[in-house]
């Protein structure tokens, strides 16, 4: 059998790179970029760091990996869309609302296949729990589908200029949305374990948007 035809083994490193990492540059790029004569300039250079360095994290991922994850594939397309409306508008509220589609769409796809008793997150994750039954799966979905509806209700609230800053919604969507999706990542692992969760070194949390 040939290199291109073998399946590519899942990297959880390169995973979490991928994801975290075109953020934490939108993170850097924000507070390096900003102007005490101009209050948007840090969004503006920050989306535009954000844009270049999803379309070269999905460049990655299908040279590295062989895939793309369609939560990467989604916030490639959003933050590209929201974040030239951001830079063209120069109205840094486009790419704040970004995180509340991605998360409400995932809410929406992972509660309503809940409902129908379907495991979506399964499909969306692949090989990232090998081993957990049926149930497991169903109740993963559920918490990940309650976490990220909440998410979404959470960035409304952060990204409301008149209650919030920029830099204040930046920081707690860089740092205080990635700890919190790592701890209510870990805080499901028993529950999976009961179902028959294989732990590896490869076992991955959900992406980042």
């Amino acid at each position: 059998m040939s290199d291109a035809a073998t399946p590519k083994k899942p990297s959880g490193t390169l995973n979490f790179i991928l994801d975290f990492g075109p953020l934490l540059l939108f993170f850097v790029a924000s507070k390096l970029g900003s102007s005490d004569t101009d209050p948007k300039q840090g969004a503006i250079v920050g989306t535009a760091t954000f844009m270049v360095a999803i379309l070269i994290a999905v460049i990655v991922s299908k040279v590295k990996l062989g895939k793309i994850s369609p939560m990467l594939k989604l916030t490639a397309a959003l933050g590209v869309f929201f974040g030239a409306l951001t830079i063209w508008f120069h109205d840094e509220r486009f790419i704040q609302i970004k995180p509340t589609i991605i998360y409400a769409f995932f809410a929406l796809l992972l509660l309503g296949g809940w409902v129908r008793g379907k495991a979506m997150l399964k499909y969306v994750l692949e090989h990232a729990y090998q081993g957990l039954d049926e149930t497991g799966w169903l109740k993963l979905s559920l918490s990940w589908g309650v976490f990220f509806l909440v998410l979404a209700g959470m960035n409304e609230i952060f990204r409301r200029p008149e209650w919030f800053s920029f830099d204040t919604w930046l920081s707690i969507k860089v740092w205080g949305v990635t700890a919190c999706t790592f701890l209510f990542a870990l805080a499901n692992i028993p529950m999976l374990i009961r179902h028959g969760l294989k732990l590896s070194d490869d076992t991955e949390t959900p992406p980042k948007a």
